[in-house]
């Protein structure tokens, strides 16, 4: 074991993503807890890589955010940061880069997932695994739990959105958006919705709108579960503003998502595009963060500040 507790490690996690074709069934049973997809499920996921070029730029957007980071720290505090990627459903998982950030013999981990909105379905699970890996080998683990109102963060939405916003119709509505959840987790009191509503809050505020006539929240990419998911929707909100005519335009915020990936280029760019299409309206979507050095420098602060 190397000896290199004067450093301190930061375990940057996110989703993860298939980085071939090959890939893509054990990628795909790991989301379904070890069920593998039946051929109709697997063939439909396969489709939509497909549609956005073969496979997702997540696992590349990922490591430029990860490498982006140890630039940003290695700005603030030379040589006194290690940043190391673990994944929830792609190899390196969370608990093989915990234990190898412990192998190497580090004894405190900055827990950071690229996700900017605190719920314990997300962030909670994330910080909760790296918790449980760090145990056994005695390592301890401070979690940053949202980052949801970081003002670098709301400044990147809100530049791309006023620029965005000058090339649609006048009448166009904006809707913010995130990965929807289960409803029994909102149900039993979880953060998430709020936390959305905060980062769309301080956008609009920067533009000026008005919530409920240029701006509204809907979710997208719902499991494909029994149980009920948050919605509404963002189709069924862009049928709404259809059927009302109170706009001409639809803007999309992914704010929920800060990287390119399939539930961005697919669900929105090719499948909601197509969607406000044949209703007759303008679509467009505001920029994902991936790694952009400003909001990057500003999560390495807050690393800095979970110390």
């Amino acid at each position: 074991m190397t000896n290199q507790n004067t450093r301190t490690a930061v375990l940057l996690m996110a989703y993860g993503t298939p980085r071939s074709t090959q890939e893509i069934l054990p990628y795909y049973t790991d989301i379904r807890r070890g069920r593998a997809p039946t051929e109709e499920q697997l063939a439909d996921l396969v489709a939509r890589y497909d549609a956005i070029g073969g496979i997702s730029p997540l696992a590349a957007r990922t490591e430029a955010q990860r490498d982006a980071l140890q630039r940003a720290l290695d700005a603030l505090k030379p040589g006194q940061f290690h940043v190391q990627l673990g994944l929830k459903h792609a190899a390196p998982m969370i608990e093989t880069a915990v234990d190898d950030l412990a192998q190497q013999g580090f004894t405190k981990i900055v827990a950071l997932v690229l996700a900017p909105h605190f719920s314990s379905y997300s962030i909670g699970q994330y910080v909760g695994r790296a918790t449980e890996a760090a145990k056994p080998h005695g390592v301890e683990v401070v979690g940053i739990n949202s980052w949801a109102i970081e003002p670098a963060f709301v400044d990147f939405i809100a530049a791309d959105m006023k620029q965005k916003l000058a090339a649609m119709p006048t009448r166009t509505r904006v809707l913010f958006t995130a990965h929807s959840l289960p409803q029994r987790i909102i149900d039993g009191g979880d953060p998430y919705p709020t936390e959305l509503h905060a980062t769309a809050t301080a956008v609009a505020k920067q533009l000026g709108l008005v919530e409920h006539s240029d701006w509204d929240i809907a979710w997208q990419s719902a499991g494909r579960t029994p149980e009920p998911w948050i919605g509404p929707d963002i189709l069924i909100a862009i049928d709404d503003i259809a059927a009302q005519r109170s706009a001409d335009g639809v803007l999309v915020s992914a704010v929920g998502f800060v990287a390119d990936h399939l539930e961005v280029l697919y669900d929105l760019d090719i499948e909601a595009a197509r969607h406000a299409d044949k209703l007759g309206m303008s679509f467009s979507r505001t920029a994902c963060v991936n790694d952009d050095s400003t909001v990057m420098s500003a999560l390495a602060q807050r690393v800095l500040s979970a110390l």
